[in-house]
């Protein structure tokens, strides 16, 4: 009987061993490659430049005479530098604006780019940005604005074909894109084709954008597709370059009041900042904020660009909540980005680089009681390698992360990064150290998702610290990190 008995210990004991070595089942709404992609990219650049630029508005109304499209220094090369400087993974180039100009020599209208003196008409500025993206290890993507002030089929479905075989012309042209980027701009006041006059659409159904997207996802399967409603990317809802202290990757967007269907232009934003915790889809928030007060330049903004801290905090209330920064950086009317703003550009991205490059957490000893067994060590937490984890066993929803250093260390950084192919799981995290004999709270943290940055009021010092987690399953864990900001 005891040799019976004993048999069936070690069997479940066997089991046991080999049930806590498998992965966390997927909790929820997961990511798709794309947008797991998307989220590395963290910061990029939304660039504004059209004839708008050179009449000092923030709108075209249509009506520019091409020929005032003349930057005759501009150089894509010095414009891409300044956003490495910035520490910006990527670019989106506005293509074609509400003004209806384009920045590449289209077929489906006269109001583009060879119409100008650029380049003596043979110029095509989506691809010189393009490939000095591509030369700089910068990804691509473009907006091409569905409103189009200047066309004179603007309100027929003529004007909608016109419109997608523009995306057919970005999608096939320019190489793999990251981003198709939209926004809920829906017709209005306009010079449609020297008509002065507004035209409506219904916002519901004129784009048709099942359709329209259905390109999106045949031609370039890898890009993101950007609206205020999502698909791949909700707008965050503001402009003001921050997400919700809250803030779900998951998503399920509502039409607006009164309003059946939710469509782009068409949906209840107060939502967006937040997203929906258990959402139906995958769908993480685009921060945008200009890095002047307009999107386009405007001489007059002289002084009044973002400062290296100022940025920096919007980092922290964007990346730092699970979302990514999308800044507005405008060239000026010679073609290159006004030297105020590079210097800005500059300083913040070194005040990112020196304040997440040392991880206090490499020197100390990291530990957990609630580790899930020996294929998801704790030390997959500073590996640096996104796509390692450490778990939690299933039955342990509340788990602790324990460090201690031998010398006291002083922070006010805390990085959390989700294992988010798995979904995003965690409701709750709260950071404390040893002070004396007493452990004190010295922060907390709603939703995590791809990350989270909890900056401290203070910088405190201690010789020991622990994270506690609240998860309704196993908390998945791919990066942690312990900083101290750099001073500006």
């Amino acid at each position: 009987m005891k040799r019976i008995h004993l048999f069936f210990v070690l069997l479940l004991s066997s089991v046991q061993i080999g049930y806590a070595q498998l992965p966390p089942a997927p909790f929820g709404a997961l990511p798709s490659e794309r947008q797991l992609k998307w989220h590395e990219t963290e910061v990029y650049g939304l660039v504004h430049f059209t004839p708008t630029t050179f009449e000092n508005k923030e709108w075209g109304y249509g009506d520019a005479d091409p020929k005032i499209f003349n930057p005759v220094v501009f150089d894509a090369d010095k414009i891409v530098a300044a956003f490495k400087a910035g520490g910006l993974k990527g670019m989106v180039l506005v293509a074609k604006h509400h003004d209806g100009f384009a920045l590449w020599p289209t077929k489906t209208t006269s109001y583009n780019i060879s119409q100008s003196p650029f380049r003596n008409g043979k110029g095509d500025m989506v691809r010189e940005m393009e490939q000095a993206c591509r030369k700089a290890g910068l990804k691509f993507g473009v907006y091409c604005s569905p409103w189009d002030r200047n066309n004179p089929d603007y309100g027929t479905f003529e004007y909608v074909k016109a419109y997608r075989e523009q995306l057919r012309e970005l999608y096939t042209q320019y190489g793999e894109l990251f981003m198709s980027w939209h926004d809920g701009a829906n017709g209005g006041d306009g010079y449609y084709g020297g008509a002065r006059t507004a035209r409506k659409i219904n916002r519901d159904t004129y784009y048709g954008w099942d359709t329209t997207w259905a390109i999106t996802r045949s031609l370039q399967p890898m890009a993101n597709l950007f609206s205020d409603i999502g698909w791949d990317v909700r707008w965050v809802g503001n402009e003001n370059g921050f997400a919700g202290e809250t803030s779900w990757a998951t998503f399920t967007p509502l039409p607006a009041k009164g309003e059946s269907i939710a469509f782009p232009g068409n949906l209840d934003h107060t939502q967006n900042p937040f997203g929906t915790r258990g959402g139906k889809n995958w769908v993480p928030a685009e921060c945008d904020v200009p890095l002047r007060p307009g999107w386009f330049w405007h001489p007059e903004q002289k002084g009044k660009t973002k400062t290296p801290e100022q940025l920096f905090q919007l980092y922290l209330k964007s990346v730092g909540r699970g979302a990514a920064l999308d800044l507005g950086i405008a060239p000026d009317t010679r073609g290159l980005i006004d030297e105020e703003d590079v210097k800005a550009l500059e300083g913040f991205g070194r005040l990112v680089n020196q304040s997440f490059s040392i991880n206090l957490l490499k020197t100390a000893l990291i530990s957990s009681k609630d580790t899930r067994g020996k294929d998801f060590p704790i030390k997959n937490l500073t590996d640096e390698n996104l796509q390692s984890y450490w778990a939690s066993k299933d039955d342990e929803l509340s788990p602790v992360i324990e460090a201690k250093w031998k010398v006291p260390q002083t922070f006010d950084l805390i990085r959390i990064r989700e294992y988010i192919p798995l979904g995003q799981r965690l409701d709750k995290v709260e950071v404390e150290i040893l002070s004396g004999n007493q452990w004190v709270k010295v922060g907390e943290a709603t939703s995590v998702g791809a990350c989270r940055i909890i900056q401290l009021s203070n910088p405190v010092e201690t010789t020991s610290l622990r994270i506690k987690f609240q998860s309704p399953v196993a908390v998945t864990l791919s990066d942690l990190g312990i900083y101290k900001k750099s001073q500006w």
